[in-house]
């Protein structure tokens, strides 16, 4: 029969809890979206099941990848590491969290010296896994972050132990970062520091609760009086919180793998979370439960909404169907005599903040600091970036010049000063200039403009002297008219005396300096065509008298003045 719509469907199962990987996730969660039937997983944590507009039914008790991504991204920001290196499974739970990241990495100035890919089951003698990790010991990065599950990841560190690659810190993510499979790895503890990524720490009350089922069970089978019937057990049972037994909590509650119970705790929540779910649905916390059929499609919305506390964790879903939890930053602790891990910080979302406790930290390094991984040193004030390769981060220094600054909204290259400002070499920004000269009020101006006037009296005195004797032989034998050229030309020079007293105007700035220099250069030139005259024309006269005529048919003197003057 087939139906007109899916209200009325009603399937065996009204939720479905899992499955355990994004892989399988992915292809569950688009049929079941269809009939809108409520699906919790607890491992799948892709960001793609986040787009309800393809999974419209998806929820899940672990944190998305989009948060692991921006929690590693602020984690490399709070150390300074902008030289990384960054590898992926090749599964869609490494590919897409290494694209993710890399965008979001290129975007803030952490430049990413190199991208792979972990093939998958790969072992220890894997020619790939081995080209991996010469790829990565050339490029020479001190921090790679490797984005990939347990099974890919197991192999790859044990190329690493053999090829010897020490010192260096490797960032993992929530999937194995406290992996029993990974710290295993024999020599493992060399590789240097390792900082991973796990999903909020819940309280360990599941495996005290596990311990107090078996010590139940063992109580109720010493009540029994050594009676194996079944009326015995069925009483033992009874003193039970649960209706199953724990046949391997002494197991667990002696070697626990921390991984093992946070997987546990998730699986735990989305079982809560069905059941809350239902609770509201049946309306079961006014009073009896009501008897009736339930549909998937009514089950979901009561699922978003739920909001309960278990074992001391929050559990609520957002929008997107994802937990509201965080991770916390842990890191591999070899200090002791077996493996153990530190939580040194911890991320949280909605607004996304991080927080380290840097005293938890144990480096590798003999100072006990974070190392730094870094393409190139950050430039000294006043000092651009010259890009000298395609990273934006590997760049060399160059100081600015004088009369420009580096303006830190464009570290490679120097802004110009403005016209009325100045600024030194290394400059970060510029300053005014400061204005100073000489007041026409201060004593030194008096003294040096009484001097200037008194010289130029003193000119002008002599030109009305050689003014009224300019027929008489002396002033023709000094020179005649070009006598007073050279008393002009003085007198022009001293008159540029008096623009450098006052406040600088553009009109004395453009006068000062060619008013004198043109004066006395041609003071200067009026002196040597005089002594020219002198010294070699009147001498040649008496040798060659037409070379003398020419010299003055031609107006020697005032070409020579006007030649020497433009020299």
């Amino acid at each position: 029969e087939v139906l007109p719509d899916f209200c009325r469907h009603q399937p065996r199962a009204v939720a479905v809890i899992g499955p355990d990987s994004t892989r399988l996730a992915l292809t569950t969660a688009a049929i079941l979206g269809v009939c809108l039937v409520p699906e919790i997983s607890y491992e799948a944590s892709s960001a793609t099941l986040s787009l309800k507009r393809f999974y419209p039914s998806f929820l899940r008790t672990i944190p998305s990848d989009g948060q692991q991504v921006k929690a590693i991204f602020l984690l490399l920001q709070r150390f300074g590491w902008t030289w990384v290196a960054l590898l992926g499974s090749d599964n869609a739970y490494g590919r897409e969290s290494l694209d993710a990241l890399y965008k979001l990495l290129t975007v803030n100035d952490v430049c990413v010296a190199y991208r792979g890919i972990i093939p998958v089951n790969a072992d220890a003698g894997s020619p790939e896994l081995h080209d991996l990790v010469r790829i990565l010991m050339d490029v020479r990065v001190n921090v790679t972050v490797v984005f990939s599950n347990r099974q890919s990841a197991r192999p790859f560190f044990e190329v690493v132990v053999q090829r010897n690659v020490t010192g260096m810190v490797w960032v993992g993510s929530e999937d194995w970062s406290l992996a029993q499979t990974i710290w295993q790895v024999p020599g493992i503890p060399s590789i240097g520091s390792v900082i991973g990524m796990t999903v909020e720490k819940t309280e360990p009350t599941l495996l005290e609760r596990f311990k107090s089922w078996k010590k139940a069970e063992e109580s109720a089978a010493a009540e029994g009086a050594g009676s194996r019937a079944a009326t015995g057990a069925v009483e033992g049972s009874g003193h039970l919180d649960c209706t199953q037994r724990c046949t391997s909590c002494p197991s667990l509650a002696t070697t626990p793998d921390t991984y093992d119970a946070q997987a546990s705790f998730s699986v735990y929540a989305a079982v809560y979370a069905v059941a809350h779910g239902l609770h509201r649905l049946l309306g079961c916390g006014v009073g009896a439960c009501a008897r009736r059929t339930v549909y998937p499609w009514q089950l979901l919305p009561h699922i978003k909404q739920v909001n309960f506390t278990l074992y001391k964790s929050r559990i609520s879903f957002d929008a997107n169907g994802d937990i509201r939890k965080g991770y916390d930053i842990v890191m591999w602790n070899w200090s002791g005599p077996s493996w153990a891990f530190n939580v040194i910080g911890k991320f949280r979302g909605s607004p996304d903040r991080l927080s380290i406790e840097q005293d938890k930290a144990l480096w590798h390094t003999g100072d006990h600091q974070a190392p730094s991984s870094v393409c190139a040193e950050a430039c000294r004030p006043g000092e651009k970036r010259l890009q000298r390769s395609r990273h934006r981060c590997c760049f060399s220094c160059v100081a600015c010049p004088s009369g420009t600054f580096l303006n830190r909204s464009d570290l490679y290259s120097c802004q110009p000063c403005g016209a009325d400002e100045w600024a030194p070499t290394r400059s970060e920004a510029c300053f005014n200039r400061t204005l100073e000269f000489l007041s026409w009020s201060e004593p030194i101006s008096w003294v040096l403009l009484t001097l200037t006037v008194l010289l130029m009296l003193l000119l002008a005195g002599l030109a009305v002297l050689f003014a009224q004797n300019a027929s008489t032989p002396v002033v023709k034998s000094a020179g005649g008219k070009m006598c007073f050229l050279m008393l002009g030309s003085l007198a022009c020079a001293c008159s540029s005396f008096f623009c450098y007293f006052g406040e600088p105007a553009r009109h004395t700035c453009l006068l000062r300096l060619p008013l004198f220099n043109i004066g006395f250069t041609l003071f200067l030139s009026c002196v040597a065509t005089r002594s020219f005259q002198i010294i070699c024309i009147f001498k040649l006269n008496a040798r060659w008298p037409a070379l003398y005529a020419a010299w003055l048919r031609v107006r020697g003197p005032v070409l020579f003045v006007a030649g020497s003057t433009a020299a």
